[in-house]
């Protein structure tokens, strides 16, 4: 991707969305209360839509990039996050709700950080 700003502006829109999951896992204390409630459930579906669309962004981003960008960051376990959307996309009604629970509470968090890392590296200059 060589245009730094455009890639900033995609950064910024998987931010946004990612910044959603916390909010909508607030209530959440335990795997089961993604599936013991309506609530519960339209939570998971929710996180699980996020959590689609930004694998599909982060695999045209790493394309993009030819795998460069994402290779300086490597407190996130980018190949997970990517291939996420592909086991949440096609195994949808198989979704592991202690997994999807461990990504909210542990990964999710450095996701963001590292994002907003990542976003201001590249408007300092830095290039992929």
């Amino acid at each position: 991707m060589s245009d730094p700003d455009l890639l900033v502006e995609r950064l910024e829109s998987i931010l946004e969305a990612l910044e959603r999951i916390p909010r909508r896992f607030a209530a959440i204390t335990q795997p089961d209360d993604f599936l013991t409630s309506e609530e519960g459930v339209d939570r998971m579906d929710a996180i699980c839509m996020i959590l689609i669309a930004i694998g599909e962004e982060f695999k045209k981003i790493d394309r993009k990039t030819g795998g460069r960008l994402f290779a300086h960051y490597s407190q996130v376990e980018w190949h997970g996050a990517i291939s996420l959307r592909d086991v949440l996309a096609h195994g949808y009604f198989d979704v592991d709700a202690a997994q999807l629970y461990t990504i909210c509470k542990n990964r999710v968090p450095v996701l963001i950080e590292t994002l907003r890392q990542v976003i201001e590296d590249i408007r300092h200059g830095f290039t992929p």
